[in-house]
């Protein structure tokens, strides 16, 4: 690790004083400390962030609020999520290790860098490290990798559960920097490579995320998080699906779809919930409607499964929550 300044701030104007270029926030740490291990990530500072009054979770006509710097593991078991949004529990409790839900925030969960293993291999060359060096995962080990929005200059997949989750919900972002406070759609916040696959999420040098909003959305009672997986904990979605369905004498009235493990953003897939809105809920209507969210797939060489793996789980996640209350 290389030799960094650290300071702590003690609320949010000395926070967006110390930051800017160079400058690095530090919530969890779960991420960041292991990055600057690694010397994928070498800051100059590091602003300790944890004494900020940015906790709580709390709801009113605008939709449930929560804090950047509540814990992971506290939101998943907080009543108004558990009751009104499960799909959100249950991507909280779907990622990482208990220890380490214990440990990550929110905001430090939605920024989080991307598990691709060229990434962490400062002795390869890797676009989004080093702009120009080049993307090895295109024509090398890419099995875990994206197969939905990749460009030729990265192909590395959105690691959060979270994020999926509250893309389906059409949540927003609080960002606040020195040039003042603006709300982002999470959906609009994450940037596809393209040319520039350096810039991950539209926050700006110095900006902190403060909460997150999720609308108001009372049928998301019915809403639920499905994670494929080489293994059972502590590893990232080979794909994944966030599902709410407004069921109601068995059609579909409205119905919220975005997928994981298979993006380089979290994916919202409207093709998807428009070929369900109105129709019966039935396996032949899923089985169609999940066709769609891979029409645009560019798969790679190991990864190619993906395809099939992806519109399954959007019909398992939609099946199971016809069953359920």
């Amino acid at each position: 690790m290389k030799p960094f300044d650290y300071t702590t701030a003690q609320d949010v104007s000395q926070a967006l004083a110390g930051g800017g270029a160079g400058t690095a926030y530090l919530a969890g740490g779960t991420t960041l400390v292991d990055l600057m291990k690694l010397e994928v990530m070498t800051p100059r500072q590091v602003v300790d962030i944890n004494r900020l009054p940015l906790r709580g979770v709390s709801a009113d006509r605008d939709g449930l609020h929560v804090g950047a710097l509540e814990r992971m593991s506290d939101v998943a078991g907080h009543r108004l999520v558990t009751a009104g949004y499960p799909v959100i529990a249950q991507a909280l409790l779907r990622s990482a290790s208990p220890q380490l839900r214990n440990m990550a925030s929110i905001g430090g969960n939605l920024l989080q860098r991307v598990r691709c293993g060229y990434f962490r291999d400062t002795s390869t060359g890797c676009n989004k490290r080093q702009p120009g060096s080049g993307c090895p995962a295109v024509d090398g080990e890419n099995r875990g990798h994206a197969i939905l929005g990749t460009s030729d200059s990265c192909v590395a997949t959105h690691p959060s559960d979270l994020a999926v989750a509250l893309v389906a919900l059409d949540a927003r972002v609080r960002l606040v920097g020195r040039g003042g406070t603006r709300d982002v759609r999470l959906a609009d916040f994450y940037l596809l490579p393209g040319d520039t696959p350096e810039r991950e999420h539209d926050l700006r040098p110095g900006e902190l995320v403060t909460r997150v909003t999720v609308p108001p959305l009372p049928w998301a009672t019915r809403s639920a998080y499905l994670k494929i997986r080489d293994r059972q904990s502590y590893e990232f979605a080979l794909a994944s699906a966030a599902v709410a369905l407004d069921l109601r004498a068995g059609v579909v009235r409205d119905v919220r779809v975005a997928v994981g493990g298979v993006g380089t953003r979290p994916w919202r897939l409207p093709a998807v919930e428009d070929a369900l809105r109105g129709k019966a809920a039935r396996p032949e209507v899923f089985e169609a409607a999940a066709a769609l969210a891979v029409e645009s797939a560019r798969p790679l060489a190991h990864n190619r499964f993906k395809t099939t793996l992806v519109r399954r789980t959007i019909v398992r996640a939609l099946t199971n929550l016809v069953g359920s209350k």
